[in-house]
Order: structure tokens, then sequence, then C-alpha cells
């Protein structure tokens, strides 16, 4: 049997990290412990100011290639399977050293990095505060443009798997991409999947998200407070309920307790992987990796739904979005392979 090929269409949003004092983000206006989404101007000036932090401990600064989608699929490539990423960069220095890292940590990088654009590629200038708090300032710049026009059908050969990231449902042309990708990946014989990513994402698209759950949508993944937003419902179990009525496969994850997986009338509940935690960034993203992965791979659904909690237990042990363990062998371990 062929490896199975998974394809992922996410923000391609480099993250820019660098430790700091406290006294530097009152200093430069930044509220401690958040994300935030800045415009060009604001980005680069914290992009200039984090580079001219001397109370920071230079060495430790890197650039990392981030944004939820493309998280998910470097925890997917990490357990062997083929894997592509659909996004846009600009052809700049942080663009080319994206589209590098995707390529050399296994996930290939589609779009060439866009030559010309009106704007740079996006970035999260990330403070880090000795007490391990992530002070996030986003920049969306070129990534948040993608369009129909970025989704070649032909990348689509042999994919057995979509994984779309809600985030990027915020613009018209970004609908119109999921729409066709989706369109492609059943072409292509596979299953489209997305991640509803936000509640105000949510809030904002309602009717589009839920047209897109009930008609293309083979598989979704959200946390309880994206059910309720989706079905405007306080209720989880009716939220789940109306979510069935849509979709195949439903995946409800609930910090601190049991996932709920539901597929064709099978429902499991899987225990999360208590760990102390260092760094909860990136865990609905390696959840995913190990859900789809044990998806992918024609595992139970409860089998798969373990995968994606162990993987997360794994991510939010350190610091950092994507995996530093051998996630395969911890799946060993379990029993899960």
């Amino acid at each position: 049997m062929s490896t199975p090929y998974v394809i992922g269409i996410g923000n391609a949003v480099m993250d820019i990290i660098a430790p700091t004092e406290d006294a530097r983000l009152e200093a430069l206006g930044i509220t401690k412990g958040i994300m935030q989404l800045v415009d060009r101007e604001r980005s680069e000036y914290l992009m200039a100011a984090q580079a001219d932090d001397h109370s920071a401990r230079r060495d430790q600064a890197r650039m990392v290639a981030g944004g939820s989608v493309a998280n998910t699929l470097a925890g997917i490539g990490g357990l062997g399977l083929r894997t592509a990423f659909i996004g846009c960069v600009a052809d700049d220095e942080i663009g080319q050293l994206y589209a590098s890292q995707t390529e050399g940590a296994g996930t290939r990088f589609v779009n060439a990095p866009v030559a010309g654009a009106g704007l740079p590629s996006s970035r999260t200038i990330i403070f880090v505060t000795p007490d391990g708090e992530r002070s996030m300032n986003t920049y969306l710049g070129i990534s948040a443009e993608l369009g129909p026009e970025e989704v070649a059908p032909e990348v689509f050969d042999g994919a057995g798997w979509l994984f779309l990231e809600g985030y990027l449902f915020d613009k018209d042309k970004g609908k119109a991409a999921f729409l066709k990708a989706a369109e492609c990946c059943h072409a292509a014989g596979g299953k489209a999947g997305i991640a509803l990513s936000d509640p105000f994402c949510v809030d904002r698209h309602r009717e589009d998200f839920r047209r897109l759950v009930a008609g293309p949508m083979d598989y979704v993944i959200g946390n309880v407070h994206e059910w309720q937003a989706l079905y405007q419902v306080e209720d989880l179990d009716e939220a789940l309920r109306l979510a069935v009525a849509d979709c195949g496969t439903v995946i409800c994850t609930r910090s601190g307790d049991d996932a709920i997986l539901i597929r064709d009338g099978e429902r499991a509940c899987v225990p999360v992987q208590r760990v102390v935690p260092v760094d909860a960034t990136g865990a609905g993203d390696q959840f995913a990796a190990g859900l789809i992965y044990g998806l992918a791979t024609g595992r139970p659904l409860d089998v798969a739904g373990r995968m994606g909690c162990i993987a997360a237990s794994e991510v939010i042990g350190h610091v950092g979005a994507r995996p530093q363990g051998d996630i395969l062998a911890r799946f060993r371990a379990e029993g899960l392979v």
C-alpha cells in the first residue's frame, strides 16, 4: 500500500522568537501573554525593537516556520506520511526561509515565493519573558491573500486527505480556495476536512461555515467553544447532534477533558494524556496531526483519537509548536502501531 498523502492549506507565518525582559514589553506597549494582530508598520517596528533588544540573550533568537496547518503537516510528516503545504509567501528573506525550512522538514512547499508582491511575508514577532510566557504579535501580510489561483488540481494527484485552516476563511478568496481544494481532493478520491480554528472567526462567517461543514467537508475538528459558536447553542451535546447531522466525522476537543469523536453513528471518548504543560502552543495543531495520521492509516476511531491526544501531550511538554520527540515510539509504547 502506498504512503498516504496529506495536503494542507493555511497561513504561512514565520515565527520570529527572542527572549526579553518584562520591562521591555512594557516599554514597547505589548500586553503580556496574548496574541494580537498588528499592522505592517507595527510589525516592522517590533522586529527592529526585537533585533535591538540588548537585554535579550541573542544566541537564543531564532526564526521558525509556523502557522497552524503547517505545524500539523510537520507533525504528520514526522510520523512518516507524505505531505504538501499550499500557502503564500513573498519573495523576500522571510518567505525564502519559510519555503526552505518547510521543504527541509520534509513537506513540499507547493507555491513558489511571489516576486514583486505588494505585501511582505507573514510573521509573528514573539517575545519570551523569563517565566516562559510568549507575547505574540502577528502580521498576516501576503499569507491572508491566498486564493483559488494558488490551488492547482495536479497537486492533488494521489491525495488521500486535505486539511484546511479556518483562519483563512476570513476573505472571499480564501473561501473560494477551500471550495476548489475540496473539489480537487474529492476528484482524486480523498477526504476533505477543516479545523474551525477560532470561535470569533466562526461568528464572523457562521452561515458560510455551516454550508462548508454540511457540504464538502468529510471531517471537522473544533473545540467546545467553536462548536457552540457554529450552532449558537450553549449545550455541547446539542451542538454535536446538529454537527453530526451535517458532517460524517465530527471531532470535539475539550481542554483537559476527554476528546469526543463521532463517525457514522460510532462515538468515542478519548482521555487526554495529562502532563505538566510547559507551552500550550501547538496542542491543537498536533492533536490534529495524530488524529489525521490515525484516520489516514485506517486506525479505529478511538485509536486515532488516542494518537491525537498523545501527540498533543508531547508538544505541550516543551517550548515550541512542533514535536521534538519520537511520536511513533510513543504510539508503539501504547500498543497503537
